[in-house]
């Protein structure tokens, strides 16, 4: 391997990380990153807006932060993609902050790309002393799924104010040996939002079927929800070419 793809396959790696480690502390994330962090990941670039391109905007977890990058390198010169300052969280913090992530001084948005599910189905004790207090043996379920049905609804709607295009898309496996999230849940809360996106027409994207019988190639260790610097390309490309697809609607 080349030097330069060498270094820049380690400093993903160390940058992929640091957001990941942030994005599951448990103590004070879900929310806004350190000053350092937003310094160093290319997630949160500062994106100079082409008048002549379309403004995109994606919401989500540390998932979602991971393939920032490579979607908006798929998209440049065809889109000005941006995303929320932040770990998205649960639906319970989406409710909290969409207001202030959708707020209008930061500008309209022809397309907005979304999720929520991974934070929702964890489960957490705040005994445990594992990394975001995960623990689904003795912790507590985030959001059954009936309240994520409720929340997402809820958030669907206040989407649907901005006049953007909305693209859901499906929250990515739990693998074998994750320690605060239970298999086959990513399945069952995806078929919940399925149900609720059917109800307003709203494309879904399913990065559940990319990475599906892929997480021992692509995630980042064993039990690990994130993934490697390759793992966030393949979804970043599976992002752009569902924004790609679905601005082609518009008239």
């Amino acid at each position: 391997m080349p030097k330069v793809k060498l270094l820049k396959s380690t400093l993903l790696i160390l940058l992929m990380s640091a957001i990941s480690t942030h994005a599951e502390t448990g103590v004070d994330l879900p929310g806004q990153p350190s000053e350092a962090v937003q310094h160093i990941h290319p997630a949160y670039a500062v994106v100079p807006d082409d008048p002549a391109l379309p403004r995109v905007l994606l919401i989500g977890d540390s998932i979602s932060i991971g393939y920032t990058a490579p979607a908006r390198e798929a998209l440049q010169g065809k889109v000005n993609l941006h995303r929320i300052p932040a770990n998205g969280g649960d639906t319970q913090r989406g409710l909290e902050q969409l207001a202030d992530w959708l707020d209008p001084k930061l500008g309209s948005w022809d397309l907005i790309h979304f999720n929520w599910g991974l934070w929702d189905l964890c489960y957490r004790n705040p005994e445990a002393e594992t990394q975001g207090n995960r623990d689904k043996v003795h912790g507590t379920l985030t959001s059954t799924s009936e309240v994520y049905a409720t929340n997402l609804e809820t958030l669907v709607q206040q989407l649907q104010k901005t006049g953007a295009q909305l693209i859901f898309a499906t929250t990515t496996p739990v693998p074998e040996g994750e320690i605060g999230r239970i298999v086959g849940d990513d399945l069952v809360y995806n078929r919940t939002a399925r149900e609720v996106m059917a109800r307003h027409g709203i494309p879904v994207n399913d990065l559940n079927k990319v990475m599906a019988g892929k997480m021992a190639q692509f995630a980042r260790a064993p039990g690990d929800v994130h993934f490697t610097p390759e793992g966030s390309e393949l979804l970043g490309a599976a992002v752009a070419n569902a924004i790609t697809k679905e601005l082609a609607k518009q008239p």
